[in-house]
Parts: C-alpha cells; structure tokens; sequence
C-alpha cells in the first residue's frame, strides 16, 4: 500500500503550549489579514494533553498576548498562587525554611498561578481548532522527509499494525506523509525528530551541550484540613545531597483539594546506584512534605525529561523548511523553573515569521534564520539570558553556595555579570564507576507514603500495543549486559522511572529485558545512559501514558 499525502502550508508536530501557541497565532494573523492558510497539528497522545506533564507554575506574560480575554474565553487558570515557600530539607526529619530575602528573585511567583498543563493544552486546542487548525491526536510523527533540495518537505506518520517482527498484522496501515511549506517542531524535551535535525544540520555546532533533568510527578487527593490552595512550596538539599547530586522538589496546592509535588534530579548525576524514582518517594517522607500527604491517596503518578541547560546549549533553531520551538530547543527558564512562557513565545515569534514569510509568497523550503534575530530580540530570550548562570552555578557550587551565587548574580546585578559560566560535560559522561560510589540502599515502599515503580505506571494509564517493534532500540545488544553492567552496573534497571529496563536471573542466567509497554515517554534513558545506546523512537500512534490533568 502507498503512503497518502496531504498538502497544508504548515505542519506542526506536537500539541504541547508551543505547537498550540504557533498553530493559535498563525491563524489569527490569517484571520485578521482576511486570508487562506492551513495549518495541522499532529500528536501522539490519544488526545492533546494526555502526554503533557508539568509542575505547574504559569507565568502569564504569553497567554496575556496570545489572548488577552482569556479569563473570559474560560481559559484554566483558577488558582493563584498566594503563599510562596523555601525550605532546605537537611534529612528526613529536619528542614530550614529560607527568609525570603535570601530567595533568587526569579524563585518568586506572585502574580503566576498554578495550572494542570496538560488542561491548558487541551484548552489551547480548542482556541486552535474554533480558528480552523486541524488537529490530528493519536498520530505519532515517525519521520522527517525531505524535498531533493535537502529541506524538509514534512512528516510522515508512522504505520499501524506492524508486528514484532516487522510483519503486517491484518489491521495493517501505512503512515500518512504530511507535506508542508514549513514543519514547526514542538515534541517538547529530547524530542526524537528534533534530535536527527539537530545533528542532520549540525544546528548545535556553535551551542554547549544541551543538560536535562528528570521530573517525577504526583498528584494526591489530600484532607480539606490539610489543604491550603494557592501554597507554593519548594525544596533543596536532601534527599539528594546525600548522593551529591543536585536537584530539587515542589509541592503545589491546587484546587479541589489537590496537590501536585515531585522530585527533579538533574541527570548530571554521578552516582550509578541513584534511582531518581526512589529518591522522589524519600523525598516525600519528610514533615514539610509528609504533612500534606497523611490520610490522602494518590491518584496519578508520570515522569518526564525537561532541557534545562540555558542559553548556552541552545541549538540554531532554524534550518531549510522549518524551526525547532519550545522545549524541542531548550527554551525552558531553569531559574524559573519554568518553561511553558517562553515555550508559547518561541512558537508565537516561529507562526509571526512563518505567515510573514507565506503571506510574501514563499513556496516554503528556505531557512527562516530571520526568526532567530526575532527571538532574541524578544523577552523570552532576555530572560533566558539574564539566568544564563543558574544552571552551571548549582551544577559547579551545589545547591546551597550555588543558590547564594544565583542571590549574588540575580538580585544584585540583575543578571548582568560580564561573563558566562559553561558546563560543557554531557549528562551522560558523568556518571563514575560503580565500584568508585557508594550503594544507595532505598527503603521498602510503606504503600502508604512510598510506592513501587509497577503501582505507580499503573496510575499513569500507560499502555502500547504488545504487538508490535520495540520503540527503544539498541545500537549495541551487547552492550548492557557487558560494558554498561561491568562498569555502571546497568544504570538503566534505575534511572528509568517505569521499570522498562530490567535485568533478569533464571535457570539460564543473567539477562537484559526491556518492558516497553511500561514506557511513560519520559526520554531518560536516551538522556543518560553511558554508552548512548539507547535511541528512544515514537511506538504506534496514541500509545503511552494518558495522563487525565497532570
């Protein structure tokens, strides 16, 4: 069976805040010029929102200029936030609340409101599809096709129905191909087709490398006596000292008598015996934590990868026939700890400089570099400039002399220290051998407090196709059960937060399993495995997590 085509002046891949945003802008600037314009939106979620995964904390600057009515458009922004706390968690029972003088001003988050990201997004579809977008969920983008000229022509979607072994089951059907003047790449963090273009045209040749953290993320029903809606909390220092690795935790109280926390471990880790999984279910037993949870239940659980290495590891973000916007660039203000403005700004300047560009005539194909003048020259690139330091701080000083550096370079200088900190050591040559580090002994899950990984993907809704290839592909077959087990200990079976890798001992000794079917489609693992051996590819449309409103 041939691929069908489709022809659309653009095609953006991801319903994410910066795929919705560009797919938003260009069609009210068609609206307002009075003219034509097609715009599609695929996704591999099974509905927009269903793989989205935030804190979160938003700040409004975006949504103010993409809809200035959106309080009246019902947008879900129902709980500002109204107490803002700091504590340095010491160990498991002690903790120091930090006086707010002491905060990076960029900490503060008056004003901003706590939001389901994944609810928003949904709403961000809406907004598109009442100004003519088509959205297409369930469709997972496979592959980046190309005209003869070497500019991208599009995507095509992967095919349904192939087996295991690469065979057409009945309920066979071949990817549609998705033609377009220009393709927007909005796959959010470590996106797989953002990865080839970034090396296809070596977009990251004058850029550091790109560093990550993993965010695990719960949601609880908690006591209305132990409810305070529009309390911010954030956290530092332990569990994760302990390991001298860096990161930290949040717990935000939403409405309905929710609250949402988690644990980021930033992947710069060095320690092979750390399982972030595990140490966000320490994370939760101490008192400034523990205190919200007693008699509450879990309800949802999801993890995902988040690109937090500044200005400095930014890619170009444009090439022939397309851009990379959001958090497929790096766009995420990590002293903010916040991504999703500056995501919906990047793909608000990428529509402004697409529809210029189609509304000149252009039959598509050429690099728009235009649009990086056009960035940073906005406000999102400014105030990415402005925390440049904040990362490569904590990763150099640690948490506590690394927050009193951001102190020093934030609210003093405003972040205008005439120099740049760089931290030029890839997340995944950091680890040190197992032998050189200490074992991590984890505690039994309580199954009150702490939970197993199983019960947790099993909140996640998370399911695949059996039947079908393998989405996270070896180079090497070797290689876990040789180089990666004699010298890390197989990281893997830890710093997936799933349990998609395990190694398993039977009669006929040791092997490497790979459970894909738990996969939430958090991308740690083609982060940080050593050997870089994993490649994380998009499985058949509509399979992984459903998350309901993380």
């Amino acid at each position: 069976m041939e691929r069908e085509s489709m022809e659309f002046d653009v095609v953006i891949v991801g319903a994410g805040p910066s795929g919705l945003s560009a797919a938003c802008r260009l069609m009210q600037q068609a609206r307002d010029a009075e003219s034509e314009l097609s715009v599609c939106v695929v996704e591999k979620g099974s509905e927009v929102g269903a793989h989205i995964l935030s804190g979160a904390v938003i700040e409004t600057t975006a949504i103010n200029e993409l809809f200035p009515d959106w309080k009246e458009l019902g947008a879900p922004l129902n709980t500002p936030v109204n107490d803002d706390q700091i504590f340095v968690l010491k160990n498991q029972e002690k903790a120091q609340k930090v006086p707010n003088f002491f905060v990076p001003k960029t900490m503060h988050n008056h004003g901003n409101y706590i939001v389901s990201l994944g609810n928003l997004c949904r709403w961000l579809a809406e907004q598109a599809e009442s100004l003519g977008v088509e959205i297409f969920p369930g469709f997972a983008a496979a592959e980046v096709l190309f005209n003869e000229d070497g500019s991208v022509k599009g995507i095509a979607t992967g095919d349904m129905g192939i087996a295991a072994d690469g065979s057409q089951k009945d309920s066979y059907m071949p990817g549609m191909e998705l033609h377009a003047k220009f393709t927007l790449f909005s796959e959010g963090c470590r996106g797989h087709l953002g990865k080839q273009l970034i090396k296809h045209y070596a977009l990251d040749k004058d850029a550091g490398p790109q560093h990550y953290g993993i965010g695990i993320k719960e949601l609880w029903d908690v006591k209305p006596e132990a409810h305070k809606e529009g309390l911010v909390v954030h956290t530092a220092g332990w569990p994760l000292d302990e390991s001298g690795s860096k990161g930290g935790g949040f717990l935000y109280h939403t409405e309905n008598n929710q609250v949402v926390l988690g644990l980021i471990t930033d992947l710069c880790y060095s320690n092979p015996h750390l399982s972030p999984f595990d140490e966000m279910q320490r994370f939760k037993q101490n008192p400034v934590i523990k205190q919200y949870l007693e008699g509450g239940k879990r309800i949802s659980y999801g993890a995902r990868a988040i690109a937090k290495g500044g200005p400095q590891a930014l890619p170009k973000m444009s090439f022939p026939g397309g851009l990379l916007i959001g958090c497929d660039a790096g766009t995420l203000n990590f002293a903010k700890i916040k991504g999703t403005h500056t995501a919906m700004k990047s793909g608000m300047i990428a529509a402004e400089e697409v529809f210029n560009a189609v509304q000149n005539g252009t039959q598509g194909g050429e690099d728009l570099d235009s649009f990086q003048a056009a960035f940073e020259a906005s406000w999102a690139y400014k105030e990415l400039y402005q925390q440049r330091n904040f990362g490569p701080a904590m990763h150099k000083f640690g948490n506590i002399l690394g927050g009193a550096f951001a102190f020093v370079d934030l609210n003093i200088f405003n972040g205008k220290l005439p120099f740049t900190l760089q931290d030029s050591t890839p997340d995944h040559a950091t680890l040190k051998p197992a032998s050189e580090c200490p074992v991590i002994n984890y505690p039994k899950p309580d199954g009150v407090i702490s939970f197993d990984k199983l019960s947790s993907v099993f909140l996640s809704n998370t399911n695949h196709e059996e039947d079908q290839p393998c989405h996270l592909q070896l180079a090497d077959d070797s290689i876990p059960m040789g180089a990666n087990l004699e010298r890390f200990n197989e990281p893997a079976q830890r710093y997936c937060p799933a349990g998609v890798y395990e190694i398993i001992e039977d009669d006929a000794g040791k092997r490497f399993q790979i459970n894909s079917q738990n996969c939430v489609h958090c991308k740690t693992c083609d982060i940080k495995d050593p050997a870089q051996n994993i490649t994380w590819v998009t499985p058949e449309g509509a399979g992984g997590p459903n998350y309901p409103n993380m």
